[in-house]
Formats: C-alpha cells, structure tokens, sequence
C-alpha cells in the first residue's frame, strides 16, 4: 500500500477494514453453514483493523496528508458517482426482479471507483484492489448459480477478504513508520 502520509496509511485501514466488515457480513445473507465462523471471524477482526486505523487516523489528524483543496473535491465527485451508480443500478435491479444481483453490481460499482481514487489519493497498489473487486463482482454472478449460492454469499466473501487484506496491511505500513 504505503502511502505517502501515515495519515492516509491509517485512513484507508479504517474505511477499507469499515468495508470489509459490511462485505463479510452481507456475505451472511445465506451462504453454507460452514462457512459462518469464517465469515463472523472476518467480521470481527476487519471492525478491530478499522479501530485500529481509525484510532491512527484520529491521533495523526493534523500530520501531512494527499487531501487538498484540489484532490478533497475531485474525491468527492469520485465517491458521488460511485454512490449514484449504486443506487440508480440497485433500483433498476429491484425494479426488474433481479434483486439477486444487487450485491455483485455495488461490488462491481466499488471496484471501478476504486481506479481513479487510485489516482486521486496516489496509491498505486489500490489499482490491485480495484481489479481485484472488479473480478469478484464479475465472477460471483456465475459462480453463485453454478454452486446453488446466493450472489451476495459469494461476492461478500471476495471482496471483504480483498478489502480486509488490505486495511490490514495499510494499519501494518501505518504502524511500523
């Protein structure tokens, strides 16, 4: 990850491990019962990585960070759209049935938005997660009616273990500066 502020480092593990643990806990909507402490444990441990950023983020507020008057606005657009994006296709969605997919379309939202906020926020590693996303959400539609599963029990997995890898590893970088 490593970004160049700590500030950032410690931001981006609170919101991706925040992230990570709505992923991992949509992804409980009904997957095999195997699979449930798996999915619980993720969720626990992505909310103490998000703590643990965020608690990073909150003592190093005032340190250097990639936000600007310019980067703060182009950002927000950035993060419009994608919230845009979510709700007018998750509305088309519920409005044609196909509630099934709600999941893998906001996956797939996500992992787009992800590539210019690469940009944006000048961590070129998020490129990885964007891709890595992109692919979940694409291929969780036809994995999930291969195995009998529903959509969000495999999108949920993909991306909050994406996610939650790399919260970790950004509160690590953040750390260990």
């Amino acid at each position: 990850m490593t970004p160049e502020h700590l500030r950032d480092a410690a931001g981006l593990a609170a919101v991706f491990g925040f992230f990570a643990m709505a992923w991992l806990g949509w992804a409980q909507e009904g997957p095999p019962k195997s699979w449930v402490k798996y999915l619980a444990a993720g969720s626990i441990l992505s909310i103490l990585v998000a703590i643990g950023g965020g608690l990073l983020l909150w003592r190093h507020w005032s340190d250097g960070t990639v936000f600007d008057d310019a980067t703060g606005p182009r950002f927000g657009i950035i993060v419009g759209i994608e919230f845009a994006a979510a709700a007018i296709g998750s509305g088309l969605l519920a409005w044609r049935r196909r509630g099934d997919l709600i999941a893998a379309w906001i996956a797939f939202v996500v992992g787009v938005h992800l590539f210019p906020v690469a940009v944006v926020l000048e961590i070129p590693a998020v490129h990885l997660v964007a891709a890595l996303i992109t692919i979940a959400a694409v291929a969780a539609v036809p994995l999930a009616k291969a195995k009998g599963l529903k959509t969000s029990a495999v999108v949920g997995p993909l991306t909050g273990t994406v996610l939650l890898a790399t919260a970790a590893a950004s509160l690590i970088d953040a750390l260990t500066r």
